[in-house]
């Protein structure tokens, strides 16, 4: 090849770039002008759709707000029918050891056979504890045991009759008892020292 002829495709490729270069620059020009004519259309539209979005965000949000209320307002109602009903089911399965010593009170005031009384009063006593541990409450053992702040009450200090029995429970004045594992009433107790 001549020089010529390098030079001819030298100057034919620079002057393709140019024209690539200015038709790049013509896009460019043309694309700026699209934007701004964009840019001033695409505003509006944006603000209608976010205006738009935001009132069905504002209706969800009022919805959801709705929904929260009336599901504390009941709530708040169901705590309360419980509070005050809660015992209705206790009572109900009492009126039967009511019922029981009633009669036992009726066959005091007849005059009825001692032994039989006895008997009957420890029918309803036991009638009593068989209740209570059906709704799981159940007795404190004490006497014997090692004092224990959680589950006694210490009444008094007796001195103990054997050292063995130092900070045990030497007798218990008043029963007490547990429901599910926590102390309904803690057991009044003598302490030995």
């Amino acid at each position: 090849m001549s020089k010529k002829n390098k030079k001819n495709q030298n100057n034919e490729a620079k002057a393709a770039q140019e024209e690539i270069k200015e038709q790049q620059a013509l896009n460019v020009e043309e694309q700026a002008e699209k934007n701004e004519e964009t840019a001033k259309e695409d505003p509006e539209k944006k603000i209608a759709e976010l205006e738009e979005q935001l009132e069905h965000e504002k209706k969800e949000y009022l919805f959801l707000m709705a929904d929260f209320e009336n599901f504390r307002k009941r709530t708040i109602k169901e705590k309360g029918d419980l509070i005050r009903n809660g015992a209705e089911s206790a009572m109900r399965d009492l009126l039967p050891v009511v019922d029981d010593l009633e009669r036992a009170l009726d066959a005091i005031n007849k005059g009825g056979n001692l032994d039989s009384l006895k008997e009957g009063v420890d029918l309803i006593y036991n009638k009593f504890v068989k209740y209570l541990e059906s709704q799981h409450v159940t007795a404190i053992d004490s006497t014997g045991k090692d004092f224990d702040t959680d589950v006694h009450e210490a009444v008094t200090m007796f001195p103990a009759p054997s050292p063995e029995m130092k900070g045990k429970v030497i007798d218990t004045t008043i029963k007490g008892y547990m429901i599910n594992d926590k102390v309904l009433r803690h057991a009044k107790v003598v302490v030995g020292s």
